[in-house]
């Protein structure tokens, strides 16, 4: 298995983007890239934390590509948009690759150039060192999936699910 900490914008987005494919072993929510342990989806959205609302990817690469993740996370989110993913403004969306080992470090970096032939030079996905990673609450994991109704969610989530799917609807479970 593989793992990736990736961030861009709300992690209910990434989420419930990433759960519906084949290979996907378990997608969590949660916080990295700050300075305070055990961060509170309040403290996060301070904004004073310097944590990025992250989903853990964990995927088998036997049945989906490390490429193919990656191509996935950069047609969800805008990685030219600083700080921000439409109205979810702050450092908390950032759009980030947070990485574990040098190996991991160059592959994102690969995957950034192959990203600029479709968003050009814009890119503004910074690549970090993965520290500590904090789960976020029970009430954020596959939230899409438990609350579908939700307004966050019928104007912003199913609209990038809706995207990757039509995307890459060879992957799908």
């Amino acid at each position: 298995m593989t793992k990736f900490v990736l961030a861009g914008g709300c992690f209910w987005c990434l989420d419930s983007a990433y759960s519906q494919f084949k290979g996907i072993q378990d997608v969590t929510c949660g916080y990295t890239g700050g300075k305070i342990a055990n961060p509170t989806y309040e403290q996060v959205c301070d904004g004073n934390t310097d944590h990025a609302e992250v989903v853990s990817i964990e995927f088998d690469e036997a049945v989906i590509s490390t490429e193919a993740i990656l191509d996935i996370f950069f047609t969800l989110h805008d990685p030219t948009q600083l700080n921000r993913q439409g109205g979810d403004v702050g450092t908390q969306y950032r759009s980030a690759m947070f990485f574990d080992s040098a190996e991991q470090e160059e592959f994102f970096s690969q995957s950034i150039e192959r990203a600029k032939e479709i968003w050009g030079d814009k890119i503004v996905t910074t690549l970090e060192p993965l520290g500590p990673f904090f789960e976020a609450e029970e009430y954020h994991q596959d939230f899409f999936a438990k609350n579908p109704n939700q307004g966050y969610c019928v104007a912003v989530v199913a609209h990038k699910v809706a995207k990757v799917r039509a995307k890459f609807t060879h992957l799908l479970r």
